[in-house]
């Protein structure tokens, strides 16, 4: 027995050490991706602060990667992150939403954010929490911000 968990423990080790090579690609097309969503969606400096710090690495292309995204098998878990989370909602995208699913996915973000499930537990473990005010912000400015979508869908029903 103590041979086989020997053998087990070499052979971990040796995947560990090889997986170190494997790499998912980056998530980093530039600022210039999110730049056509805030320009629509025009949040204040704080909100579009508090995006950049809090929403963008995982709903946009343009994530800013810790140190820890450099070892395997952990710049995996975060690469499945940031797709699952661009495949629910990438503002790098904005452009090409219709104006129906603009408003839904700012609903959506007024939901996530005022039942407590954005961001997600795992990125607040490291970055830490929203503080009441950044939320309260954010609940502000998506709710405006949805205010030109119901109108345009308004217009486009009559």
């Amino acid at each position: 027995m103590k041979k086989f968990i020997k053998y087990f423990l070499i052979a971990a080790l040796l995947a560990l050490v090889v997986i170190q090579f494997i790499r998912p690609d980056k998530n980093n097309q530039g600022y210039e991706t999110v730049m056509a969503f805030e320009n629509e969606t025009k949040p204040s400096v704080q909100v579009a602060l508090i995006l950049k710090e809090n929403c963008y690495d995982c709903h946009s292309n343009q994530t800013k990667y810790p140190w820890y995204a450099e070892v395997a098998p952990i710049s995996f878990w975060l690469d499945g992150h940031i797709e699952h989370g661009k495949g629910h909602f990438n503002v790098s995208a904005w452009e090409s939403y219709s104006i129906k699913k603009k408003d839904h996915k700012l609903e959506e973000v007024i939901e996530m954010v005022k039942e407590g499930e954005m961001p997600l537990d795992s990125y607040t473990w490291v970055h830490g929490q929203l503080e009441e005010n950044d939320k309260d912000l954010l609940l502000q400015w998506a709710t405006v911000a949805r205010l030109q979508y119901k109108d345009q869908l308004k217009v486009s029903s009559n």
